[in-house]
């Protein structure tokens, strides 16, 4: 044969010459290991770019519900839970936001007191306190509400209250300012997704989709590192001046403040007009000793409650820290949850992986702060209907979560009926367990009616300002939402 026509790579693999069995048994295992560990690293390199793929495409989960559902505290939550250290570098621009919810709680007291003592000035010896109409049979054998000149001279002393808030609220613009009315008289605007009306309502929104809590501290951060940035001392002064005269102001008020909650008079006027301030969002005159002073530091606690009013639709990015998900972005959105800013909703209901459904229980007996003709039990119950009823979201998962169940029993507790407020509860037990097996079984019907496909939901039952029972919570949902994002990434 001519040493040309021999292929160089047959001479490479092939077996030398006179090679004995045990030399050829020993060749062919040290040639299939080589191949086990190239295997190896091949399915290794594999795995990483599957990972890596997967660390590509964020978890996307948005939060719906109506206004003060709990839909912040929840997102505040994850952030505490999983994104430790940002949470940590956030923590104290909620000072502000807290003191602004401190002082609107006395200077709403303010107002019923202001009113009630101006009544009672009349001459009119039928006078036993509350303006509440609502409230005259129940009122009409009580005793005459007594105030007293300490009354009027805590009016007098709480009076620069008025001007903090004021300046707090102009601090946080429109997201500061809680709805009065909205012109929308249905649960879902955005239920007509492709229609023009649902478009014009869109562009109405749109613009205050960068407005929020986030955006909020950004622009103050901002002024800050500008004014560093150009060396501008006064400038900086004057933010720190502005800030500490404050903090100064309400510490110089705290025990007048206190005094003012605690006041038995004070208190029986709030009662007769079925007023509960501290069932409120953002409510923290119980804390006004330990809030009220000029080294105040907000704790985790205190930003969970902390109400800033939600505008448009807000992003939140974190990356986990910890947990299933370490390492992985989450993208989660906020939405502003009065009937007027629901229009701007439906854009994100695209490409979601989960929707976590605030729905507050203990509201059965309220009606919606932008239209008092509205039960807010009820809003949620056709608000749900819509998110099942929608095409859009027809592969998503919901994940329900039956919120403030701490002032739900609370209010059983003292006596409140929901048979009263909803006729179809009926004669049932008036305690919690029954209602919120009611109440679970009503969103379960709800959804067997209007969803487009079958599919089940997950629900829980939650207090979402209380962080640690909130934590184990969202431990189920990382977990819930994990499985099902693995299986649309095709990875599992």
């Amino acid at each position: 044969m001519n040493v040309v026509d021999v292929d160089p790579l047959s001479l490479a693999i092939a077996p030398p010459p006179n090679e004995t069995p045990a030399e050829r048994a020993a060749r062919e295992f040290a040639e299939a290991e080589a191949l086990r560990i190239s295997n190896e690293i091949d399915e290794q390199l594999r795995k990483e770019r599957e990972s890596e793929r997967k660390k590509k495409r964020p978890v996307k989960l948005l939060l719906l519900g109506q206004s003060e559902s709990g839909k912040t505290a929840t997102l505040k939550n994850f952030q505490l839970t999983y994104a430790k250290r940002e949470w940590t570098a956030e923590r104290n621009n909620w000072r502000a936001v807290i003191f602004l919810n401190l002082v609107r709680n006395v200077n709403y007291i303010l107002d019923v007191l202001n009113r009630e003592m101006s009544a009672a000035a009349l001459p009119s010896p039928e006078y036993i306190g509350s303006s509440d109409e609502s409230s005259e049979d129940n009122n009409s054998s009580k005793p005459k509400l007594k105030f007293k000149e300490k009354h009027r001279l805590l009016k007098l002393r709480l009076g620069p209250l008025r001007r903090i808030q004021t300046d707090l609220e102009s601090r946080f613009g429109a997201t500061a300012i809680e709805p009065q009315s909205t012109p929308v008289t249905t649960a879902a605007p955005f239920s007509n997704e492709g229609s023009e009306s649902s478009r014009r309502t869109l562009n109405e929104f749109s613009i205050n989709s960068r407005n929020g809590w986030k955006s909020a501290f950004e622009k103050f951060r901002g002024m800050r590192a500008a004014a560093h940035a150009d060396g501008d001392d006064t400038a900086l002064r004057k933010l720190q001046e502005a800030d500490d005269e404050i903090a100064e102001v309400i510490a110089g008020c705290r025990d007048d403040m206190k005094a003012i909650w605690e006041d038995s008079t004070v208190r029986e006027m709030l009662s007769r007009g079925k007023t509960r301030v501290e069932d409120s969002a953002g409510f923290f005159l119980n804390d006004v000793e330990r809030i009220a002073v000029s080294n105040y530091e907000p704790t985790d606690d205190d930003v969970i409650r902390a109400r800033l009013r939600t505008l448009g639709v807000q992003e939140y990015k974190f990356v986990f820290e910890h947990g299933r998900t370490a390492g992985q972005e989450w993208r989660l959105y906020d939405v502003g949850g009065t009937r007027s800013s629901r229009a701007a909703w439906w854009p994100y209901f695209d490409d979601v992986n989960a929707i976590i459904f605030l729905a507050p229980i203990s509201c059965f007996d309220e009606k919606l702060a932008e239209d008092r003709r509205v039960n807010r039990l009820e809003d949620s119950f056709l608000l749900w209907r819509s998110v099942c009823n929608c095409k859009l979201l027809s592969r998503t998962q919901l994940i329900l979560f039956l919120n403030k169940c701490d002032l739900l029993q609370a209010k059983l507790q003292r006596g409140v009926r929901i048979r009263d407020s909803v006729p179809s509860f009926g004669e049932r037990r008036n305690d919690i367990s029954t209602a919120t097996r009611y109440f679970q079984q009503h969103f379960k019907e709800i959804l067997k009616q209007s969803s487009p496909v079958p599919r089940s939901f997950f629900v829980h039952l939650t207090s979402v300002i209380d962080t640690r029972s909130t934590a184990v919570t969202l431990g189920a949902v990382e977990e819930s939402i994990l499985r099902d994002h693995l299986r649309r990434a095709d990875l599992m």
